[in-house]
């Protein structure tokens, strides 16, 4: 990530320099995950769409878009525009604010008519969402409504059926109640993101009546950073883990010279609350499917010690992975990534010390390391980094810590046998591998959006686009999930295949890399196989396309026993599979019986 679109950035600096900064990012921009986004305005967003460009190349997504005139977002979305219709957008950005309210309630209105009022504005929205839905299936990311700088009836704007601060928050709760019962629908909140910002210094009449902005310009990268946020989790481009320091970044004071009484933590002294709020920060991030891991300079034994003080929020089993030594940090953040198969770039590094951080930053450029000075500012920082926003909690998200934890388990378990097959075999493994069903489409659609090493054709999907997949007959879907007796891995592997005639091509193969080498991708092509057979299609057409991360499959189709078709100077290689004579590949794992 560039150091100028890290927090904390210069909003004004970013304004100054984004041509510089996007050519900087388009040069190294190989491998980014194209996305088309449509903005819909109520004002100006030539700046916004531009900021919003850098923060999303900075997290490896290459836009384009389509721009809406000046405030002809409504007819736009309702009535249809000839260029939008051919952009067929893939995510819509509604920007409008308080200023695009039409309908307005008048001092000493009647509380009946306020509300006719209410209705005729939240209806106008849905019929633009509704719009949307239909023509595009698309994910839309609706603003909702900032509250105005001045309050004409003072306190009692709320309360009150006329004031406008009532009206603008139950306008808001309609966007709510809408967002909850609709998916692929998201709110950016500009309703907290300006009073974070204050209020006085968002709304800039200045830059209202001179461009049109809806918010003073040195906000605009504040804004587009935020719904950046929400786009990079949508595409999938969340970070994982959480690798944290021990002394006096989870408690204050050195656990190896004060001894577990003589830490800070718990509520008996002002310090001690302070590095509990942030534990117990830290801890909610794991019911969020957070992987947590300590990476510490200190004896083991002393760093369990810490961990285990009656007045700590995070303990032990809390985390994923221990190092606890004297290596240097960014050696044991390599370590950690490899022993839970995930890449550097997963990784936000926490660390009170400047120099561990700078030493990390330089050793590892991909991991992200962020700045603080206490541990009220750590959560502060960690809270607008926005590296962990969630628009999806699956039951997956949140028992994730647990199955790395039974990977743990399954790695010790690996070295008491003489034979790999064996401890295959110990393990018990049990695959239900079936078409997609509605509950599990938003863990299929994660899945594809990840930065993933197991991933022969990259493509990506937004969840409209999975479910309009899932939805039509053209296609053979599976989806697996694996049991052993560690425990559930959750959902791992998904395969897409287009139906051609006789042939299958595929479309969409990839599997967690946390399953890796247990026969998970031989159990999928058994079933693959088998439902072709089913459907009297006679060949598998693969396609590999490499990346820089996926190296790992391009033999893939050769060990499944797939024939070499053709191969191009880039490295796209196509292979051919005859599904009659087909012989399972499995040994070790129990697949379910298929449904039909």
């Amino acid at each position: 990530m560039l150091p100028e679109l890290s927090r904390p950035f210069d909003g004004d600096m970013i304004m100054q320099t984004k041509r510089k900064l996007l050519r900087v990012l388009k040069e190294r921009g190989q491998g980014a995950v194209p996305l088309k986004i449509a903005v819909l305005g109520g004002s100006t967003t030539s700046d916004i769409i531009k900021i919003l460009e850098l923060f999303l190349r900075d997290r490896g997504i290459a836009p384009s878009f389509y721009e809406s005139e000046y405030a002809q977002y409504w007819s736009d979305a309702v009535f249809g525009n000839k260029e939008l219709d051919e952009f067929k957008p893939e995510l819509v950005f509604i920007h409008t604010t308080s200023r695009n309210i039409e309908e307005k309630p008048r001092v000493n209105e009647d509380a009946q008519s306020v509300a006719d009022k209410l209705s005729r504005e939240y209806e106008r929205y849905e019929r633009m969402w509704t719009a949307i839905s239909e023509k595009f299936g698309c994910v839309i990311i609706q603003n909702n409504f900032e509250l105005p700088s001045e309050r004409l009836l003072g306190n009692r704007e709320v309360g009150c059926a006329y004031g406008r601060i009532d009206f603008i928050t139950r306008l808001n709760c309609k966007l709510y109640d809408y967002a909850r019962s609709h998916k692929n629908f998201y709110i950016h909140d500009i309703n907290y993101l300006s009073a974070a910002y204050g209020l006085e210094r968002w709304h800039e009449l200045r830059h209202w009546h001179l461009y049109k902005y809806a918010m003073s310009v040195s906000a605009i990268p504040e804004f587009a950073y935020s719904l950046a946020n929400i786009v990079c989790s949508v595409m999938g481009r969340n970070k994982k883990v959480l690798a944290l320091d021990l002394d006096n970044t989870l408690w204050g004071g050195v656990i190896g010279d004060d001894g577990q009484s003589g830490i800070e933590i718990g509520s008996e002294t002002s310090e001690g609350q302070s590095f509990l709020r942030l534990q117990q920060y830290v801890k909610a991030h794991k019911e969020l499917g957070v992987l947590l891991t300590v990476c510490s300079k200190n004896d083991h034994e002393n760093a369990l010690e810490g961990l285990n003080h009656p007045d700590a929020a995070l303990h032990p089993d809390d985390f994923a992975c221990i190092k606890a030594n004297w290596e240097e940090k960014w050696r044991n953040l390599e370590e950690t990534a490899r022993e839970l198969n995930l890449l550097p770039e997963s990784f936000v590094f926490v660390d009170d010390n400047p120099a561990e951080r700078e030493i990390v930053r330089t050793q590892l450029p991909e991991v992200t390391v962020i700045d603080f000075d206490n541990p009220e500012e750590c959560i502060r920082a960690l809270d607008k980094c926005g590296f962990f926003e969630v628009t999806s909690l699956s039951a997956d998200d949140a028992a994730r810590s647990e199955m790395y934890r039974a990977n743990a388990e399954r790695a010790a378990a690996e070295k008491k046998f003489a034979s790999y097959g064996e401890f295959l075999q110990s393990l018990e493994m049990r695959a239900d591998i079936r078409d997609f069903d509605p509950v599990h489409i938003p863990r299929i659609t994660q899945l594809t959006n990840k930065s993933n090493q197991f991933n022969l054709t990259t493509k990506r999907y937004t969840q409209a686009e999975m479910e309009a997949a899932a939805a039509d007959d053209g296609y053979i879907r599976l989806c697996g999930r694996l049991v052993d007796k560690f425990g559930d891995n959750g959902i791992v592997s998904v395969v897409i295949g287009r139906k051609d005639g006789k042939s299958l091509h595929i479309d969409l193969w990839l599997m967690s890399c946390r399953v890796l080498k247990r026969e998970m991708e031989f159990a999928m092509l058994d079933r693959l196989v088998e439902e072709c057979q089913r459907a009297c299609i006679d060949e598998i057409i693969g396609y590999y396309y490499p990346t820089k991360k996926n190296g790992m499959v391009a033999k893939l189709y050769e060990e499944f026993g797939f024939a070499q078709v053709s191969a191009d100077a880039a490295g796209n290689t196509v292979w051919r599979l005859e599904t009659a004579n087909y012989t399972p590949k499995t040994t070790a794992i129990k697949i379910n019986e298929s449904e039909n």
